[in-house]
């Protein structure tokens, strides 16, 4: 699949077929998080791959209840190991890095047939406990991956000519 046509296929699935991903397709999904960018190439990141029903279910409960963070068959959380770092321009880079491997895995996800849920409404301290991050970690989002029940909601975008400017910012 071309990545013009995985962007435009991308939406947030909500509902997941009850069937596993296959280790192919989960290890593809990974391996674009590993081939992003990031800050001076530094890689202060750790992926925890969640299957486990049970850890799910704790995972929906930490995200107030969102039934697809239960029913997707794999969660993934993104952890920044050095949340303290801040780029040159004064924004935190953990953010950055994250966002980008993220959004790799996401793309990478339409690419082999499946479907992700960006979550980032959910409890920090509880999320940690269930994971066992430790507290000098950030834990940026979970990410939900799976097949689709059914086709995310349709994408609705603003124009380019409302979101860009050239060579200086206009209102």
């Amino acid at each position: 699949m071309e990545l013009k046509e995985a962007v435009r296929n991308r939406t947030s699935i909500r509902e997941y077929e009850n069937k596993p991903v296959p280790e192919n397709k989960l290890h593809n999904v990974l391996e674009a998080a590993r081939l992003a960018p990031s800050g001076a190439n530094r890689q202060y990141w750790k992926f925890v791959v969640v299957q486990d029903p049970q850890k799910r279910q704790a995972l929906s409960k930490a995200s107030g209840g969102q039934p697809h963070v239960a029913q997707a068959p794999v969660v993934i959380a993104a952890v920044s190991t050095m949340p303290e770092g801040l780029m040159r321009c004064g924004v935190p880079g953990y953010a950055v890095d994250l966002a980008i491997a993220v959004d790799h895995m996401t793309l990478a996800a339409v690419d082999e047939g499946l479907g992700t849920c960006w979550i980032g409404a959910f409890s920090q301290e509880a999320t940690r406990e269930i994971l066992n991050i430790p507290a000098k970690y950030t834990i940026v989002s979970l990410l939900t991956l799976g097949f689709p029940k059914q086709p995310g909601r349709p994408k609705n975008r603003k124009a380019l000519d409302e979101i860009v400017c050239y060579e200086t910012f206009t209102e």
